[in-house]
């Protein structure tokens, strides 16, 4: 079966990767990219399964205009990857109102434009699987990526919702978290304009960590997260809304996730301690 893909963000990273292993497995792709000129060498190795075309997520009418011409090129689209991404790292009193607007535009406002526009297609042909690039930062914390977290937490409960909203119609939903890949992601991290001294301590392991991520022997490959995303899609049966995907995801996720009884037993304590006390004799 030949698929027809739309991912952002194939400039580099983990979305070429995709596109490139979906036109490498016969599917054709319509890649998008910022500067379409970062996607000549793909359209070079596969002229008849790579189509390019320039987009920006925090661009309505360029959002509008790509999935018109997917649709009307390919005859429609099996398969959407939110892929594209920014970070921008500063801790939450460091982190503008520009900044963070930018940042929710890329992660939440671009994937939820796309999905909306492309969804009356997917219901008309009742089937599609739409797969949001989110991040271990979709399931936790990390401090100095504030901006970058609340917009993945907000991408992951949109695709929750949206899960229960289109199963009826054939559309799946698949949310995969990468942990560390081998990507220019920690050399593309802008820091916040107004940094604040007092929060170097708090931060600064984490920046030194995303920064030393290239050429990291721990990283994950970019082409391994490429063939798990293909085979999320081919699967028949049914797949996890979340998938932890990359070294050390699992043990992170199933660390986080060891950690939450406590949490809500503690909060169990300061709830029933709030509750009135019953008259006696009642």
């Amino acid at each position: 079966m030949t698929r027809r893909w739309l991912v952002t963000g194939c400039s580099s990273g983990l979305g070429r990767a995709l596109a490139e292993a979906a036109a490498g497995a016969g599917d054709v792709v319509v890649a998008t990219a910022r500067k379409p000129d970062a996607l000549e060498e793909l359209v070079r190795a596969w002229p008849d399964r790579i189509v390019p075309l320039a987009l920006d997520v925090r661009d309505a009418a360029q959002c509008e205009e790509v999935v018109r011409v997917a649709v009307d090129r390919l005859g429609g689209l099996d398969v959407l990857v939110n892929n594209a991404g920014s970070g921008v790292f500063g801790a939450v009193e460091e982190v503008g109102d520009a900044e963070l607007h930018d940042q929710w535009e890329t992660l939440v406002a671009g994937p939820w434009r796309l999905i909306r526009l492309l969804l009356p297609h997917l219901r008309a042909q009742g089937a599609g699987h739409i797969v949001n690039v989110s991040s271990l930062a979709g399931r936790m914390a990390f401090p100095g990526l504030s901006a970058y977290v609340a917009g993945k937490f907000a991408l992951e409960g949109m695709s929750q919702a949206l899960a229960a909203e289109t199963a009826a119609f054939g559309v799946r939903v698949t949310v995969v978290e990468p942990a560390a890949y081998a990507t220019h992601y920690g050399s593309a991290l802008a820091e916040a304009r107004h940094r604040i001294p007092v929060y170097a301590e708090a931060t600064g392991g984490m920046l030194a960590a995303l920064r030393g991520l290239e050429g990291s022997e721990d990283a994950g490959r970019p082409a391994d997260f490429a063939q798990a995303v293909l085979g999320i899609v081919a699967a028949s049966g049914p797949t996890p809304l979340r998938v932890p995907l990359g070294p050390g995801a699992l043990d992170l996720v199933a660390a986080a996730d060891a950690a939450a009884p406590a949490d809500l037993a503690a909060a169990r304590d300061v709830t029933a301690a709030m509750l009135p006390v019953p008259p006696s004799g009642v």
